[in-house]
């Protein structure tokens, strides 16, 4: 049964000559029974706080450019009886829903559009409790929490447990879980969405539902099927796992004059193979030549070991003695400062840090990603560098798999990437707010894609939903039903074989496709549907006596 709190909202200042404001405000106000004036949950273009309430969490100044759309309300819920109100509302209305948890989403689907239909944005940012239990093992947290704020709140508890998520420490959990979510315990401990336990979440109708009431198969989808398709994510329950009282951490940087490609190429060769406590990155970017005005390469190893600084060197003298660790490239900290430190903060930046959950800078970027299987030949690094020293500020980031990663099966839930050695993440980065700026940025960051497609993964060339990616497809821009073949060009790079029982998932869970954006999952066709039900009871009926009368 759905109980609906008051929402709060003050009928008598709201005037607006915007009909879908007017009537989304309207079935609000009549959907509670209360008009004590709150005026910080319901914001319009033509409030003050618009603006800056809708830049809060917008991590691609990109979307938030003056050529990009805008949302026609932005709804701040304080309580989760808020949102049910505003599903209803939505529904009720044909208005499009988008919901933010941290605005991480790369093409920022969670607060713009692209899509014809005007939408409405609920930003989750008031709805960040955290509630650890060490005893249980567990963590509940809400959706608008950081992926920091959630880090710290466990390490105040325990010095040995940790959460294994995100390396951004900005992230909004509802959001980060949904798509996967990998960090530097991955290699040990998987994602964090194979260490989901329950969630809760809001449905099409409006109802509340935990893991039990949702079922397996909507569980299944959520962790890894990418957000915005099923539902509006309340709070997620995580496994805590232990993490030592002392970790180690180290930034190695090698040039090309240093040698960075023969490195990097070794690097290829071990880095899913190495203990399961080590995690080494690589972030490649560009700089200049100490005391010259000339180019180069950088190439910088990041990497958490969870052990001590003895142990490392012995298993980096075996496996990787290219790099030429040294003990005193080598920190030993907590597992909490080890997450500053891998996120890029000074030394000198206290773990309180983490609870202000914002991001440390902001600019406008373009990012795709790629799965590599083997590894890339000397030369094919060369064209790299020579197409990254066309670009401002181009980076790559090199994600080491193997471990718990290579251990758990594609299907076990949608995220689906697991026997690879690495996962790219390309970005091209810039400050101006041009639109002809941002389209040669672009174009760069699309012909290297292009140049590297014959070293990657294919047929499908995988692609991380989380670093959501418009070019690889999008569903219909007029706000239809897309078909399952058109939605299977983009679907399958992220979901490979489980895209197919997400959308069948999505078609039972939600058949009215109420929660849609550009790359949601869609539903099967009505026609479709109903031969899926005659398979259903044709099955059903093979199964039993059928006895004639």
């Amino acid at each position: 049964m759905l109980i609906v709190i008051p929402l709060l909202i003050s009928l008598s200042p709201f005037c607006s000559s915007n009909p879908i404001q007017d009537t989304f405000h309207q079935c609000l106000s009549t959907n509670t029974n209360s008009l004590t004036q709150l005026p910080n949950i319901f914001f319009t273009p033509k409030n003050t706080s618009f603006t800056p309430l809708l830049n809060s969490t917008a991590q691609n100044l990109r979307c938030i450019a003056s050529y990009a759309a805008k949302p026609e309300v932005i709804l701040t819920p304080l309580h989760e009886n808020h949102i049910q109100t505003a599903v209803i509302c939505a529904k009720k209305l044909g208005i499009q829903l988008r919901v933010r948890s941290g605005g991480h989403d790369y093409e920022g689907s969670s607060y713009t559009s692209v899509m014809d239909p005007p939408y409405v944005v609920l930003d989750l940012a008031k709805l960040r409790g955290i509630d650890v239990d060490i005893e249980d093992g567990s963590v509940w947290v809400e959706a608008g929490a950081t992926v920091g704020e959630l880090y710290y709140r466990v390490a105040e508890k325990s010095k040995v447990h940790g959460v294994p998520s995100g390396l951004c420490t900005s992230l909004g959990v509802g959001g980060h879980i949904v798509g996967g979510a990998y960090g530097s315990m991955m290699r040990k401990y998987g994602l964090g969405a194979d260490n989901a336990l329950d969630a809760k979440i809001i449905d099409a109708n409006g109802n509340i539902l935990d893991r039990k009431a949702m079922g397996e198969d909507v569980f299944w989808a959520l962790r890894g099927g990418g957000g915005g398709s099923f539902g509006i994510i309340l709070s997620w329950k995580l496994k805590l796992v232990p993490v030592p009282e002392t970790v180690t951490v180290f930034n190695v940087g090698r040039t090309l004059e240093q040698g960075a490609t023969k490195i990097l190429y070794k690097w290829q060769q071990v880095a899913d193979k190495l203990d399961d406590d080590l995690f080494i990155r690589v972030i490649i970017s560009t700089g200049n030549i100490p005391n010259t005005t000339q180019r180069t390469v950088s190439t910088t190893y990041n990497a958490l070991f969870l052990g001590d600084v003895g142990r490392l060197q012995g298993i980096m003298k075996e496996s990787f003695p290219e790099l030429g660790l040294k003990k005193e490239d080598c920190f030993q900290m907590s597992w909490l400062e080890s997450v500053l430190f891998i996120a890029g903060y000074p030394r000198t930046v206290p773990t309180s840090v983490l609870l202000a959950g914002k991001p440390a800078f902001l600019n406008y970027f373009k990012a795709k990603s790629d799965f590599v299987k083997d590894p890339i030949p000397e030369a094919g690094l060369e064209g790299i560098w020579e197409r990254f020293l066309q670009e401002d500020s181009p980076l790559m980031i090199w994600n080491p798999y193997g471990g718990m990663m290579g251990r758990i099966s594609e299907s076990s839930i949608p995220f689906p990437h697991r026997n690879v050695i690495f996962k790219i993440q390309y970005l091209s980065t810039w400050m101006n707010p041009e639109k002809e700026v941002m389209n040669k940025h672009v174009d760069w960051i699309r012909k290297l894609y292009n140049y590297m497609a014959q070293y990657v993964t294919m047929f499908p060339r995988q692609a991380y939903v989380n670093y959501r990616d418009f070019d690889l497809g999008m569903n219909d821009k007029n706000g239809d039903d897309t078909s399952f073949v058109k939605a299977s060009y983009w679907g399958t790079k992220y979901f490979k074989d489980n895209f197919n029982r997400l959308v069948k998932i999505k078609t039972e869970f939600d058949p009215d496709n109420f929660f849609k954006h550009e790359q949601s999952i869609p539903v099967l066709p009505l026609k479709s549907r109903k031969g899926q039900n005659v398979l259903k009871r044709f099955k059903h009926k093979k199964g039993k006596k059928v006895i004639h009368h």
